[in-house]
């Protein structure tokens, strides 16, 4: 009898303990299938991504010298070559003036002789080459001199006006050929040719003239872009810039990383170079083989269940 409950008590101690861990691991089972588990999308960071780190600012088109063309006397206008828009070569003949006293005058010598073919007239030429911008004055108008008949866009003076911050200055010195980029998607070589010895005080920016090689004809005031290189870098770790999440200050960033194919962890980082697509991890436990949380991620907490879909 005494050996039956040696036997007996133990076998029973087993029995209730199995019984009261197998409860528990049911009830563990069945919490974990009740917690609600957020559908994600996931991706593998990259180590050959090459990217640069670039800075982009907006460039205007401008002529920067305008040229008047003034009358050279008191008279009428008896004749203009020019309309708006038309190209003019230096020295090229813009108007026809005719004062007063010519005009009574050379009625006066072509009644008596004929055969004169007396005038008086004086003639106003371009005092640049370029594209006439304004015109004032038409024919049969009577003007004083001095007075502004036409104003003309020096073509010399045509290029792409960029105001940068000075903390860019040794970007602008250094990047001396430049890609503008226009809206149609096309663009132009460049260069830098002048930068203008001020600084803005509220901005802080200095204005920097890029002149274009070879553009063709460009409307004033269109506005395009450049981009100055700093830093390129073709080494580290990248993810997919939608996995990277931050604080209200961003100040902090982290991404969600699966632990295993049901749990999402969050992991601290450090970002460096950053593009449209792609963030450096210059800091953090990440590496190429790992899965990362790339939507659905917004507002996951540390040790999120998640569901990964297809």
């Amino acid at each position: 009898m005494k050996i039956f409950k040696s036997i007996l008590f133990p076998v029973l101690v087993f029995v209730v303990f199995s019984c009261k861990k197998k409860a528990e691991e049911t009830i563990t089972e069945t919490e974990n299938t009740a917690k609600p588990k957020t559908p994600v999308t996931i991706a593998y960071p990259s180590d050959t991504v090459n990217v640069s780190d670039n800075v982009t600012l907006n460039a205007t088109s401008s002529y920067l010298l305008k040229s008047d063309v003034k009358a050279n006397t008191n008279g009428y206008i008896t004749r203009v070559t020019i309309r708006l828009a038309d190209r003019v070569a230096r020295g090229q003949v813009l108007f026809a003036l005719q004062t007063k006293e010519a005009r009574a005058l050379g009625n006066t010598i072509n009644k008596l002789d004929p055969s004169f073919r007396f005038s008086g007239t004086t003639s106003v030429t371009s005092p640049t080459a370029g594209y006439v911008e304004m015109m004032n004055h038409q024919v049969g108008d009577y003007v004083q001199d001095g007075e502004v008949l036409a104003t003309i866009a020096d073509s010399s003076s045509f290029g792409f006006v960029m105001n940068v911050p000075y903390e860019y200055n040794q970007l602008v010195r250094s990047n001396n050929s430049l890609k503008i980029n226009l809206p149609d998607g096309s663009s132009l070589d460049g260069y830098v040719a002048k930068i203008m010895p001020a600084v803005d005080p509220v901005s802080q920016t200095e204005k920097v003239l890029v002149k274009v090689r070879y553009g063709g004809v460009i409307p004033e005031n269109l506005i395009g872009t450049v981009s100055l290189r700093k830093t390129e870098n073709t080494g580290g770790i990248y993810v997919p810039k939608t996995a990277v999440l931050s604080d209200e200050t961003q100040s902090q960033f982290w991404v969600m990383k699966m632990k295993n194919d049901t749990t999402a962890v969050k992991v601290d980082i450090v970002k460096g170079i950053e593009t449209n697509q792609w963030v450096q991890v210059i800091s953090g436990n990440i590496s190429k083989t790992d899965r990362i949380v790339t939507s659905g991620n917004y507002g996951l907490e540390d040790t999120a269940f998640v569901i990964v879909t297809k």
